[in-house]
C-alpha cells in the first residue's frame, strides 16, 4: 500500500468566509493527502466584513510542537500561508527544522500586499522578515504586488511578460525554490509566470471581469495538492488555474466572501 503524504499547512481559520485555512483543508484533503493544520489565528470572518474578531494563537503553537514531539509526529511538506507576525515565521522554521521528514518541501505563499499596497498592519520589516522565510522554500507563489515588494522594484500596474521575468529573475536570487510569479497580465490574459533556473514557463487563461477573496489561497491549495501527489509544476498551475476560473463562473454575484469552491469539489473537479 502506498504511504498517504502528511502535510501540514499553517496559516489563520477564519470561522466564516472561503480562505486560508477555510480552503486549504478540504482542497488538500479532496487529492488523497493527509492533510494537518498548524491554525495561527482564529477569525470571526475574513477581513473584507465591516468587523471581526481575532484570537491570536501564537502563545499556543509552542505547547502545540511539544505535544507533536512527545507523539513522534512528522510532516513530508508543508504548505504556508498568511501569517502575519515574526514570531510566527521564527516559529515556521521551528516546525520545518524539528518535524520534516527527509527532504520535506515547503510551499510558501507569501500573503502581505496586493494591487500595489501592503495589507493593513504589514510594514517593510515584515517584507523584511519574509525574505529571510522564503530562502527555505522550495516553491514560492508570491503575486505580482508582493514580488515587487520582496525584490524592491517599483510596482507596476502592467504585469507584462518583461515585468515578471525580472521580478522572477531577483527572486531566483533569493531561494533555491522553484518561483512562481501569480497575478501576471498581457493580452487579455492572467496567470503565472514559472520561473526555475533561468527557464520560464507561462501557464495563462483568459483574464474574467470579477475579482474574489481567497483566489489566492484556492490557487495554492489546488497547485499545492497535484504537486505532492507528484505531477509537474507547470500543469499544477494550470490545474489550479482553471479550478480558480471554474470557481469564480459558478460564484453568485452577491457571494462576496469568497467563491463557491465547495460545488466544483462535489463534482470530482
Amino acid at each position: 500500500m502506498v504511504k498517504v503524504k502528511r502535510i501540514c499547512t499553517m496559516q489563520d481559520l477564519s470561522c466564516v468566509g472561503q480562505c486560508s485555512l477555510t480552503v486549504a483543508l478540504p482542497i488538500l484533503s479532496r487529492y488523497g493527502i493527509e492533510t494537518c493544520v498548524l491554525p495561527t489565528a482564529v477569525l470571526s470572518n475574513h477581513t473584507q466584513f465591516r468587523s471581526w474578531s481575532y484570537l491570536d494563537l501564537t502563545g499556543e503553537i509552542p505547547k502545540i510542537f511539544a505535544e507533536w514531539a512527545n507523539s513522534g509526529i512528522d510532516f513530508d511538506g508543508y504548505v504556508l500561508g498568511y501569517l502575519g507576525k515574526k514570531e510566527l515565521m521564527e516559529l515556521a522554521v521551528e516546525m520545518f527544522d524539528r518535524f520534516s521528514t527527509e527532504g520535506a518541501p515547503v510551499v510558501i505563499d507569501p500573503v502581505f500586499a496586493d494591487d500595489g499596497k501592503l495589507y493593513s498592519g504589514f510594514d517593510l520589516e515584515y517584507v523584511e522578515q519574509m525574505r529571510k522565510l522564503i530562502a527555505r522554500a522550495d516553491i514560492i507563489d508570491p503575486n505580482i504586488t508582493e514580488a515587487s515588494f520582496l525584490t524592491d522594484t517599483p510596482y507596476r500596474e502592467d504585469h507584462g511578460k518583461e515585468y515578471a521575468e525580472t521580478l522572477a529573475e531577483k527572486l531566483a536570487r533569493m531561494t533555491n525554490g522553484v518561483v512562481i510569479v501569480t497575478g501576471v497580465e498581457y493580452d487579455g490574459l492572467i496567470g503565472e509566470l514559472i520561473y526555475r533556473r533561468g527557464e520560464k514557463e507561462y501557464v495563462m487563461l483568459p483574464k474574467l471581469d470579477a475579482r474574489y477573496h481567497g483566489t489566492g489561497d484556492i490557487f495554492t491549495s489546488v497547485m499545492s495538492a497535484h504537486y505532492f501527489a507528484g505531477a509537474e509544476l507547470g500543469y499544477a498551475c494550470r490545474q489550479a488555474g482553471a479550478f480558480v476560473a471554474e470557481c469564480m463562473k459558478s460564484t453568485d454575484d452577491g457571494h462576496f466572501y469568497g467563491v463557491s469552491f465547495e460545488r466544483l469539489l462535489a463534482k470530482g473537479k
